[in-house]
């Protein structure tokens, strides 16, 4: 048997068309959404992502706006243009690009974007607010994964969902969509007790741990859908999964690769959070 290899490239393609059609629609009543991304520091792996965010906001015709700051810039200088941001009414999303130098607060920064424009929805007030069950926004990365789950035909009502890893980013919201979705959820961490035995049982696993082809076939329960977070750059400059998708694939039902799955997803979903912001502003 081998798995359905679910594209997140393709799946975007027909989302940011819809997407573009909207835009389209709101420039014609005069409003554009605009995007500001936000990066500090010289990260190289950041910059790429930057990058590919301004040219997926070009390619649905949001306007991108980008900040490029030094490493040494003080957080106070950075929180000012949080504040001329959240009060400039061209932008209605708000991207810090994670993480930040050490002598930044991360909370500080997260908790000083106007919750109206955080498109990443970190803000407590849209964190509280998915947990609460009436979400203004949902979290990229998780949500993109749910758009992805779709396309298997697999629900998760009364399934085994398993999520490995605890993210703010990834781990806790994807474990709140599943049970959105009236799964049975468990997250397992690396306290975890017998993690192979936990995720053996999951109908829907889903992987953010950062290790490169951390889960391998004998954790994976055969007929199971694999939805994997991880981008790791290996010793010889390509990139994986933290799933062994060689040898995963042919024993899950569906799977996603690395690059092309749950990548291309994410930053479809923060364009789709851009655009709610606009018409909610």
């Amino acid at each position: 048997m081998s798995a359905m290899i679910l594209n997140g490239k393709d799946l975007s393609v027909i989302i940011r068309e819809q997407l573009k059609n909207e835009v389209e629609q709101m420039v014609k009543e005069g409003v554009r959404p605009g995007l500001a991304v936000v990066l500090v520091g010289d990260d190289p792996a950041s910059k790429i992502y930057v990058n590919n965010k301004k040219k997926a906001c070009e390619q649905v015709g949001i306007q991108s706006f980008q900040y490029f700051l030094e490493e040494s810039t003080k957080e106070e200088v950075l929180l000012d243009l949080i504040v001329e941001l959240n009060n400039d009414s061209s932008v209605h999303g708000i991207l810090v690009q994670l993480p930040l130098p050490d002598h930044i607060s991360e909370k500080k920064v997260i908790e000083s974007i106007d919750p109206k424009k955080d498109v990443d929805c970190f803000h407590p007030m849209n964190t509280g607010k998915l947990f609460t069950g009436s979400p203004v926004f949902l979290p990229c990365t998780p949500a993109g994964c749910m758009e992805l789950l779709k396309l298997t035909g697999v629900k998760p009502e009364g399934k085994e969902c398993v999520v490995v890893g605890r993210s703010n980013i990834v781990g806790k919201p994807m474990a709140v969509l599943l049970l959105r979705e009236n799964g049975t959820v468990t997250v397992a961490h690396s306290r975890t007790k017998n993690l192979k035995e936990v995720t053996k049982r999951a109908d829907i696993l889903v992987v953010a741990v950062g290790k490169a082809h951390f889960i391998t076939e004998d954790m994976v329960k055969p007929g199971a859908v694999v939805l994997d977070v991880g981008m790791n750059r290996l010793d010889n400059g390509k990139l994986a999964g933290d799933v062994d998708f060689e040898n995963v694939q042919h024993i899950a039902t569906a799977i996603t690769p690395v690059p092309g799955g749950v990548g291309p997803m994410t930053i479809t979903m923060l364009l789709k959070n851009t655009v709610t912001a606009a018409k909610n502003q």
